[in-house]
């Protein structure tokens, strides 16, 4: 009964990994996740005392769990079986296909990624390019229903706008953004979904995605989820305010429940001196499209020679770049005073429009695009132009020191760029770089 059972060597480190394994799965796990988890509980708690937008439990739900819970969503299993239907398939694969688009929507956020890393990196990285300043602030938004769903609207002026604005809200709320397929590329795309972000296939004309997608935009609008959305679509290829593509919009309204959460739409207007795809996009205009070029050596090397010359104090940067927060635009009031989503998506842009900040680059773009041919005319032409637009109500975000300053900041960079000669004069093959910078300043 006790007589020594010789085994192998192998076998003996086989049981014994079986039984180290065992351990750490049943003891040494359990233990150390419970002690992060607590961890992570007590700093999120600290987190949500300084938000003014608390992190909703939906943003905080295990991934597997959401994508479950939008797979099974009844709206989802009877636009799958309409799909499989339609097809032909069997409703196991349409299931399975919506199951599939579940997974490639819904984010993982990661309350420690997002303000660990992100907004310290958004920070950073804004700083290190532009002199940021926020133009406006509406007295309104101090007085918003705190239990209203907040949802940025804004104009889409350049991919640093994620950047600039998630810095921007850090001290109050965590954004959830809805990104197009540019972001969909590994490592990029899992870094993105950790930040709460969620993929959208812009054009898809799939019934059952747009669906799926639907729900998603839905419950996290229904249960508060803060979040920002671009209603132009895409970049602005002029330098203008454009249009709003209604699809978001369309999702929100049509969930929207009157009885329920209010959504608060916040108006917010970006501008910059310097929008560093500006070539890319007038080039894209040029051509009647938007495929744009992808030239990652060329952009990598003129990172590194900016990173260089900005580290030996060579230059300060690409001038301003500057948000304007407007004044809240309430879902339920309306749609209470007979509104729909068409007059919803053109009230959205008219607001963003009346906060994009005026700049000191824009601004002489356009003074010297209408026609000034000497520093004293253009010194006239950008003092009435500063009137007209400060009698119209527009945000200007200029030095305080005056017209000298204007001109400074405005025109050095423009002859700089050799967008336009010293005698002032636009130089012919950059006329249209010209018009995208002039066209953001608004008509008065």
């Amino acid at each position: 009964m006790f007589g020594t059972v010789a085994v192998p060597v192998w076998l003996l480190i086989l049981i014994l990994g079986f039984a180290v394994i065992s351990f750490a799965t049943h003891f040494l796990f359990p233990s150390v996740r419970w002690f992060f988890r607590r961890r992570a509980e007590r700093a999120l708690m600290q987190l949500n005392a300084r938000l003014d937008r608390k992190i909703d439990l939906f943003k905080l739900a295990r991934r597997s769990h959401m994508v479950a819970r939008l797979a099974y969503d009844r709206q989802v299993v009877e636009a799958a079986m309409a799909h499989a239907a339609a097809t032909g398939a069997p409703g196991e694969v349409a299931l399975e296909e919506a199951r599939r688009y579940a997974r490639e929507i819904v984010p993982a956020f990661s309350a420690t990624l997002y303000f660990g890393f992100a907004t310290r990196a958004a920070k950073w990285l804004s700083r290190l390019l532009y002199r940021v300043r926020v133009g406006k602030v509406d007295e309104r938004l101090g007085q918003l229903d705190p239990k209203a769903t907040i949802i940025f609207v804004m104009n889409h002026r350049s991919n640093l706008d994620y950047v600039l604005v998630t810095w921007l809200v850090a001290e109050r709320a965590a954004i959830s953004y809805a990104v197009g397929e540019w972001a969909r590329v590994w490592p990029l795309s899992a870094m993105i979904r950790a930040m709460g972000a969620y993929f959208i296939r812009r054009g898809s004309r799939n019934a059952l995605y747009r669906k799926v997608l639907a729900r998603y935009v839905q419950m996290a609008t229904a249960e508060g989820t803060t979040q920002a959305l671009f209603p132009e679509g895409g970049l602005s290829l002029d330098g203008r305010v454009g249009p709003a593509r209604l699809g978001l919009l369309h999702y929100i309204v049509e969930g929207f429940d009157p009885a329920g959460r209010d959504v608060a739409f916040v108006p917010v207007g970006l501008a910059y001196d310097r929008v560093l795809e500006d070539r890319v996009l007038v080039e894209a205009a040029a051509a009647g499209g938007r495929q744009f070029r992808n030239r990652p050596l060329w952009v990598a090397w003129h990172a590194a020679r900016f990173l260089w010359a900005r580290f030996r104090g060579l230059t300060q940067g690409f001038g301003t770049a500057a948000a304007g927060f407007g004044a809240p635009v309430s879902l339920r009031a309306h749609l209470a005073e007979g509104g729909t989503v068409e007059t919803l998506g053109a009230r959205l842009m008219r607001a963003i429009a009346a906060v994009v900040p005026v700049l000191p680059v824009p601004l002489v773009a356009k003074a010297i695009g209408d026609g000034a041919a000497s520093r004293d005319e253009l010194q006239d032409r950008v003092a009435t132009l500063v009137a007209r637009l400060q009698a119209a109500g527009a945000v200007l975000k200029l030095p305080p020191q005056g017209l000298a300053a204007i001109l400074n900041e405005g025109l050095t960079p423009l002859i700089r760029r050799g967008l336009v000669t010293e005698g002032l004069q636009p130089v012919a093959t950059e006329r249209a770089l010209l018009a995208f910078y002039a066209a953001s300043v608004p008509e008065v």
